[in-house]
């Protein structure tokens, strides 16, 4: 009796463990549902742009997918750059301020400091090999930047695939022919605008390449993985150039001139909430419309100008549709934000001229033929290229930029340019948009962000841990912080920003900002204005300092940025200073 009930509860017992087996191989555990999966990340940066140039911070220029992304995202009010294209470059591309990752100046010299060695460390890590590492498919297309100056016969090392990168379409430098770009590549492989299968070479542009490539690799992505793409795009920067048909549809827009047309951006830029309502405008710093000898002229300029704007955004247009052809529309991160604010060279001055000095024995083009040069001398049609005050811009064969008054149009209401730590030398856009990821559709954020802060940010969002060590090297701390909290309206928590570019000096402490500017000389030395104190939530245009009332305030910023400089490689400087 006793054997017939221990049979019965061992039969029992085995019955029970087979229905459980049964039920937890047919019935599957509820997902949680905080648990998203890791977004796809689209960082898209542009060139040389002004802070109220896109259509949903002021401007005249047709964005509506910008505009739309901003519309469905966030928009940032006072977020900052670096001032110059490759230190924004590397800021953004490794959470670092540029000094630590050894571009503290441009790539044209390496000066054996620190700081200042025009070739991206190794010291730093960049967003593509950490993602890379962490599992995602990653591809950049347009302008890269963030190596010393190529030769012929220069290495590779710090080309974007040898930086994380799967696939890259591009050029190497820092400027292009948007015709006919110098050190177009292909990955490693060096292209031309005739050998690329890609595009036919009466049709080619260049912003409309990036945009194609940039479609062309989410199309054939390995999906098996979630992708990360940065989109570097040369536009706006000079030279002036876009296809007529896109020039003329600016035509007569800007014929107010300078002076007018700043006044009717700010009211513009005050009904979007961009600005506040009292902001004031800072006085123009140029020549005045009225005495412009040349009207046409500058007017073609800026009307290029917004045409090669207008193209960009097309081109994101493309990326957009693509990606909800896809259906990876609302789980894909999209960054958009510029490398430094609107520029102020002078490119194409004086009387027309060729671009060549010795035009008899200038260097003819042939279909083969690479381009080495940010500015090819001859068209692939045999045209010389030209430049002068009075050439009407656009064509392949120019090479001019918008100049100072229309740059001080694309800073509107703000002092100063790229190149300066002003605000208008470092205010930039950002737009972020993630419908799966951000709850807050089309509303402002005032928090003080930089674009280092965009790595951590990237990092945060997929859980990827930041290396302390990277191919053997010891990896840099990161500097930046990330823009999370922001995105649910609370505030981000840091001391200070610090700036320095070619000895222009700055730090942004709360509603504080302190500034200073340098002026380089001859020998590789420099002078340095006061520092100027404003209060940046009643003065952003930058117009009443008052660093003579709060000596000790000055002092306190002061101190932050000896230290900032001391941390981040700033000094020793390729630059000394005299009185």
């Amino acid at each position: 009796m006793r054997y017939f009930k221990f049979r019965s509860i061992a039969v029992l017992a085995v019955v029970c463990i087979v229905v459980i087996a049964w039920k937890a191989n047919t019935i599957k555990p509820a997902p949680k549902k905080a648990a998203l999966k890791r977004p796809n990340i689209i960082v898209i940066l542009s060139d040389d742009m002004g802070y109220s140039d896109l259509g949903c911070y002021g401007g005249e220029a047709a964005t509506p997918h910008l505009n739309m992304l901003a519309k469905e995202g966030l928009r940032y009010t006072q977020f900052y750059n670096v001032a110059r294209c490759c230190p924004s470059r590397a800021s953004l591309m490794t959470g670092l301020d540029p000094h630590q990752a050894g571009m503290g100046w441009m790539t044209t010299d390496d000066f054996k400091l620190p700081g200042y060695r025009g070739d991206l460390s190794h010291n730093a890590v960049t967003m593509a090999e950490v993602l890379h590492s962490a599992g995602y498919a990653t591809y950049m297309t347009g302008k890269w930047h963030l190596n010393l100056d190529p030769k012929p016969t220069s290495g590779k090392e710090n080309w974007p695939l040898q930086r994380g990168f799967d696939h890259y379409y591009g050029t190497i430098l820092g400027a292009a022919n948007y015709y006919d770009p110098g050190y177009l590549c292909r990955d490693n492989t060096l292209v031309n605008t005739t050998n690329d299968p890609e595009y036919h070479p009466q049709q080619y542009y260049f912003t409309n390449a990036i945009s194609d490539n940039s479609v062309k690799f989410i199309k054939e992505r390995d999906k098996d993985k979630p992708f990360f793409m940065y989109v570097a795009y040369t536009a706006a920067h000079w030279p002036m150039q876009a296809p007529p048909e896109e020039i003329a549809k600016y035509k007569g827009r800007f014929d107010k001139g300078y002076e007018a047309l700043r006044k009717e951006r700010l009211e513009r830029m005050k009904k979007l909430g961009v600005v506040k309502p009292d902001v004031a405008l800072s006085p123009f710093d140029g020549k005045p419309w009225a005495d412009e000898k040349n009207k046409p002229a500058m007017l073609r300029r800026m009307e290029t100008y917004a045409a090669m704007i207008d193209i960009m955004d097309q081109g994101i247009g493309r990326i957009i549709k693509q990606l909800k052809t896809d259906g990876m529309y609302d789980n894909t991160l999209i960054f958009f934000l510029q490398d430094n604010g609107a520029c102020a060279e002078i490119i194409g001055n004086g009387p027309i001229r060729a671009e060549a000095a010795d035009t008899a024995n200038v260097r003819k083009l042939t279909p083969e033929s690479l381009v080495y040069s940010n500015n090819p001398k001859t068209t692939r049609a045999g045209k010389l290229v030209m430049q002068g005050h009075d050439l009407m811009a656009g064509p392949a064969d120019t090479y001019v930029s918008y100049m100072q008054e229309w740059a001080n149009v694309s800073t509107t209401p703000l002092r100063k340019f790229k190149h300066y730590v002003h605000e208008g030398g470092i205010s930039t856009p950002l737009i972020v948009h993630w419908p799966d990821g951000l709850k807050a559709k089309g509303e402002m954020r005032d928090q003080v962000g930089h674009e280092m802060d965009i790595m951590p940010t990237i990092l945060d969002v997929t859980h990827t841990p930041y290396p302390k060590t990277y191919n053997g090297h010891d990896i840099t701390p990161i500097e930046g912080i990330s823009l999370v909290p922001s995105f649910t309206n609370q505030p981000l928590k840091r001391e200070a920003l610090c700036w320095d570019h070619e000895m222009n000096k700055a730090v942004r402490m709360g509603k504080w900002k302190l500034v200073s500017e340098a002026t380089l000389m001859k020998g590789h030395t420099y002078r340095s204005s006061p520092w100027e104190l404003y209060d940046i939530t009643t003065d952003r245009s930058e117009m009443h300092d008052l660093a003579a009332q709060r000596p000790d305030l000055v002092k306190k910023m002061n101190d932050i940025w000896d230290a900032y400089a001391k941390r981040c490689n700033v000094l020793p400087s390729p630059w000394t200073k005299v009185e």
